[in-house]
């Protein structure tokens, strides 16, 4: 049985819960089994914000992330808050401006400039969606048009267009990534 954990943090108001789940629904239509997490400070904005996925093609054997394979972080305040669940193998993302001092260590760590990235697509609040589609693709964790489909039914429909943007975006970065690697 194959066992994926992945974690998105950072603060609240950033979207990440939402693109847990966006990711969520795209694995379980790819017949994965997906348990989901989240944890945030009692505060609308602002405070420490996660949201974790394991994935399995069996039955889950926990439901909390143990062992990261992915984190994504979006905010300074989160940069520490994994530190004790990453590993040799885990691939690290973080936004080039919101986390100046990332997580140091063997495991790999990519800077990308997701929130950048966002604001050039005309709205600063997608830039969890770049984020999904760059870690999407960097990982290989599920097929485009599944993704597409997942976040199309989980975006309010008037920014349905922009979020599809913002996928588009954070793919085309990984992709690049990995034509210059």
């Amino acid at each position: 049985m194959t066992t994926t954990e992945i974690r998105f943090s950072g603060s609240g108001g950033q979207g990440l819960i939402t693109s847990a789940r966006i990711l969520a629904a795209a694995l379980v239509e790819q017949g994965r089994n997906v348990a989901q997490s989240q944890s945030y400070e009692p505060v609308s904005r602002g405070g420490l914000s996660r949201s974790d996925l394991v994935v399995s093609d069996g039955e889950a054997p926990y439901p909390l992330a143990t062992r990261l394979d992915y984190l994504l972080i979006l905010d300074a305040a989160a940069a520490r808050a994994s530190d004790d669940l990453l590993c040799d193998d885990t691939l690290v993302l973080i936004d080039s401006e919101l986390v100046p001092d990332p997580p140091a260590g063997p495991f790999r760590t990519i800077a990308l400039p997701f929130a950048e990235t966002a604001r050039k697509l005309g709205n600063r609040r997608v830039t969890n969606i770049v984020a999904l589609g760059a870690l999407a693709s960097l990982g290989g964790l599920c097929g485009e048009e599944v993704l597409e489909r997942a976040t199309k039914a989980r975006v309010p429909p008037k920014l349905a267009r922009l979020n599809m943007e913002a996928l588009v975006a954070g793919r085309e970065m990984a992709e690049a990534l990995r034509a210059g690697a």
